[in-house]
């Protein structure tokens, strides 16, 4: 039978239509990826985890419109390294970069590369923390090294160095917003790094918040005055308490020359420097309104500290460090809420996956330290929260072992892009989904830059979500057992406790296993070992 004309002009019609017609919608099928990452910002500051220090109201919109994560951790609790293991998707001992010091090897393959080459627009503004030429980015704004608070550099791809005056949080949260309204590309997904250098070290908020932030007071950790009994010589030895190892001048902002005036010795050899590194950068109009701030601060401690005792120099400490470091990051809420709005005003919400999470977790008072390092909680386990709509139930939370090691997997299956084979992380789409069974029970943890800054003990360590073993070595050889369920301070080892004899046994052969499984080994240990000492 003869089809009448009119037929065949259609169907040539449809076949012209749908093999010409762009990518957009195959392109748009995979999602928009926006990953948040602070430096050093504890889950204890954050409201969705607890409110008992500050509210984050727009953090906690990733909670409650996605998932959080309460068993979040790292594989290595330091800046440097733990973004190498992001971008890498491997271990410190695999990808090379174990400690701060030494360089990241740029062989590495980043999933920001894979993401690149498979048709994402990709851009990263704020604080990688190295390297100056991050691969695979069709845009980037880069602090150098730590960057500053105020007035700071930034190194970019097209202009060179930069130098922008403001505050360094609210910068980098402006640069993401004009990326997206001015430079993204609308046909084509995107793949988009927001990176905050706050809360770091040295803490320093900005104007709108140390007004407000100085005048409060925070409730004390149990812990504060921790003496460190029922644990081992690692803990007792790190260089990380707050009335004895922190800064006068950088960290609690005393003035170098009310330092002087009252004989107060430097804690380190960059405690004056520090403040003058990033107070001496202000303007004249900049620095009269901190002064305004600051300068009663230094008074009232003037007349106070020839009367004050250790305990009560513990307690001022500790307000002024919780003063500072929760006024960074209120800041960095603030930010986390413009982009937010900015996704959901735009059309962009259904299809974007946010991720809000830091590269590590940070001691905020607890044990009577400051800092990070340790496979301890407070410094092992990170804020990590979802959304993604369509996909994530809102308002679910997931216990499982999960980990930094697990983003690079993670992104590529949500994009659709194979991921490298020596890639060790698992998947986190499956959790996404509430697809919980066969997932990892286990974690596995090392830290290596030791005789260093905070004389933080090397060590090795396995996490369930019931225990915790953990081997100090180098100059000891100690184990440590905690029972994360009736211990959550993690106060007591109970490795020698025979109670737990049959726990240490088996947590003894998993961990060997994981060593197996990560190809991590004590020819590594000491490779890594004589290549420290070999660049003192």
């Amino acid at each position: 039978m003869k089809l009448p004309n009119v037929f065949f002009s259609y169907l040539i019609f449809f076949v012209i239509f749908f093999s010409c017609r762009p990518n957009n919608e195959s392109e748009f099928a995979r999602p928009n990826i926006i990953f948040m990452m602070s430096d050093d910002h504890a889950y204890q500051a954050i409201s969705a985890y607890s409110n008992h220090l500050i509210q984050t109201p727009h953090i906690d919109r990733l909670a409650t419109e996605g998932m959080r994560f309460d068993n979040a951790c790292v594989t290595n609790s330091i800046c440097a390294p733990s973004r190498a293991v992001i971008l890498t998707g491997k271990h410190s001992h695999l990808n090379g970069k174990i400690d701060n010091r030494f360089p990241f090897d740029t062989t590495n393959v980043t999933f920001p590369q894979l993401f690149h080459d498979h048709g994402y627009q990709t851009a990263m503004f704020g604080k990688l923390h190295f390297g100056n030429n991050p691969k695979g980015f069709d845009e980037f704004k880069i602090l150098p090294g730590q960057g500053r608070y105020y007035n700071p550099v930034f190194i970019t791809k097209r202009e060179g160095e930069i130098q922008i005056d403001g505050y360094t949080t609210d910068i980098i949260t402006e640069m993401t917003l004009d990326w997206l309204e001015d430079e993204r590309d609308p046909d084509k997904p995107f793949l988009l790094f927001y990176l905050h250098k706050a809360p770091h070290r040295e803490w320093l908020p900005a104007p709108r918040h140390f007004k407000e932030f100085t005048k409060k007071t925070f409730p004390e950790p149990a812990s504060l005055f921790d003496d460190y009994e029922g644990r081992g010589s690692a803990a007792k030895q790190a260089e990380m308490n707050l009335l004895t190892h922190m800064n006068w001048a950088g960290d609690s902002k005393i003035y170098p020359e009310v330092m002087d005036e009252l004989g107060i010795p430097e804690t380190s050899n960059w405690d004056k420097g520090a403040f003058k590194r990033e107070v001496g950068i202000l303007n004249p109009v900049q620095r009269a309104e901190w002064d305004k701030v600051y300068g009663p601060i230094n008074e009232e401690f003037k007349k106070n500290y020839p009367g004050m005792g250790k305990e009560d120099l513990m307690k001022w400490r500790y307000q002024r460090y919780m003063q500072d470091y929760l006024g960074c990051v209120a800041a960095v809420d603030d930010g986390v809420g413009r982009v937010l709005d900015y996704v959901d005003r735009n059309g962009l919400r259904d299809n974007t996956i946010v991720v809000y999470t830091s590269d590590q977790g940070f001691y905020l008072g607890e044990h009577g330290w400051f800092d990070k390092r340790l496979i301890y909680d407070e410094s092992f386990k990170t804020p990590l929260l979802v959304r993604w709509p369509d996909v994530i139930t809102p308002g679910t939370v997931n216990t499982q072992m999960v980990q930094n090691l697990d983003f690079a997997q993670t992104f590529l299956e949500a994009a659709g892009i194979a991921a490298p084979s020596d890639m060790q992380g698992e998947s986190l789409v499956p959790l996404f989904k509430g697809e919980t069974e066969n997932f990892r029970d286990a974690v596995y943890y090392h830290y290596y830059e030791y005789p260093s800054v905070h004389m933080v003990k090397r060590h090795y360590g396995i996490v369930t979500e019931a225990y915790k073993l953990a081997h100090f070595y180098y100059d000891v050889d100690e184990w440590e057992l905690y029972d994360r369920k009736n211990d959550p301070g993690e106060m007591k080892n109970v490795y020698e406790d025979p109670a737990y004899a049959g726990i240490v046994e088996e947590l003894h052969k998993k961990l060997a296993d994981l060593r197996v499984k990560y190809k991590d080994s004590e020819e590594l240990d000491q490779k890594y070992i004589d290549m420290y000492n070999r660049d003192k």
